[in-house]
């Protein structure tokens, strides 16, 4: 055999990986009121780290697209041309009813709610993804049942 053909092993290849550092936590997520308002409940903007009193954010959607499917977030620092959070229950809101609506998104008659995920804008700025999904749960299956078939109950008469 030729000494090319073998492929040899270091110590560190035969040490198993760790399953805890995949298991992500779930991403926070808000909704969209009947009115139009993005809510953010405290426990979501507490786990993104923002602090609603002072953040200020530069909003937009990916340019090119009709309809809404993301809105992005993107922290500013001067108040000019921004949208700010508002006191709302035990949350915070952004009122965009008009720039929903403009981009085709039907919150008055779906509840409709939004996963918040972290993006890089760029090298010193991170800013947040809000993926627009229907709260519709999944239609019951209608397939061909699989397994044993239940025994059918023996009557007595």
């Amino acid at each position: 055999m030729k000494l090319k053909a073998i492929k040899f092993f270091s110590p560190e290849e035969n040490v198993p990986k760790t399953k805890a550092a995949e298991k992500a936590a779930p991403l926070p997520t808000g909704y969209i009121s009947n009115s139009g308002k993005l809510v953010f409940p405290a426990a979501a903007l507490g786990d993104l780290g923002i602090d609603p009193e002072s953040a200020n954010f530069k909003i937009g959607t990916q340019q090119g697209k009709r309809k809404i499917k993301s809105v992005y977030l993107v922290p500013a620092t001067n108040s000019g041309q921004t949208f700010s959070f508002e006191k709302s229950g035990r949350g915070h809101v952004i009122p965009l009813a008009v720039i929903l609506k403009k981009g085709g998104v039907d919150f008055e008659s779906q509840k409709l709610i939004f996963k918040i995920k972290i993006f890089d804008f760029d090298q010193a700025t991170k800013g947040y993804e809000l993926a627009i999904e229907n709260e519709v749960p999944k239609p019951e299956y209608t397939g061909k049942p699989r397994g044993r078939k239940a025994k059918a109950a023996a009557h007595s008469d």
